[in-house]
This record gives structure tokens, sequence and C-alpha cells, in this order.
């Protein structure tokens, strides 16, 4: 759910995730990652062949997902993490979702 009331998330990082990542579990993999930070956001596949995942909460917590993404699950062979844009006007989702590819 998108929250009406704004939420001061002290940093928020959107990521483009290159490599086998798709088919593998990484959705799954990075929901369960980032609720366990307590992270809010959000995972899609992109039809070109990509994870793109926004990321937001404390900046440790923020920067540990980030790390944890240059490994991904067992079964991705991850080989770029790079730092994409941020609509700085954007909703961010409460909660970590999956989102449909796009």
């Amino acid at each position: 759910m998108v929250t009406g009331e704004h939420i001061n998330h002290e940093s928020v990082l959107r990521l483009r995730i290159d490599g086998q990542v798709l088919r593998t579990g990484f959705r799954g993999w990075a929901q369960k990652e980032a609720e366990t930070r307590g992270l809010d956001g959000w995972v899609r596949d992109r039809p070109e062949g990509w994870i793109e995942i926004l990321i937001a909460g404390s900046a440790g917590l923020v920067e540990d997902m980030r790390q944890a993404c240059r490994e991904g699950p067992k079964a991705a062979r991850v080989t770029s993490v790079r730092e994409l844009d941020v609509d700085p006007d954007a909703p961010i989702w409460v909660g970590f979702h999956h989102l449909p590819a796009r």
C-alpha cells in the first residue's frame, strides 16, 4: 500500500541488478531480506532481463541490503548492481512488495 502521509526515510536507493537473476527466486529473496531489515520498497523483473529494486529506510540497513544484492539468492549469478535515479516525488511503498514486470 502507498501511504498518503510522508515517511522520512534516511536513505532511498533504486538499483539495477544484472546477471542471471530472472527465474532464480530473486524477488522472493529480496522481499525476505528487505522485510528482515525493516525496509520499505519494492522489487520487480524487467523484461530486458534484469531486476529493479527500490529500498528505503535507515542508511546503514539500505547499504547492507545493497551489499546483499551483490550476491542474491543461491541460484542467481549477479554480475553488477548499479544505482539508478530515484524520482524524489515518487511515493514509497510501506512494507516491501513485488510489482508486476515493467
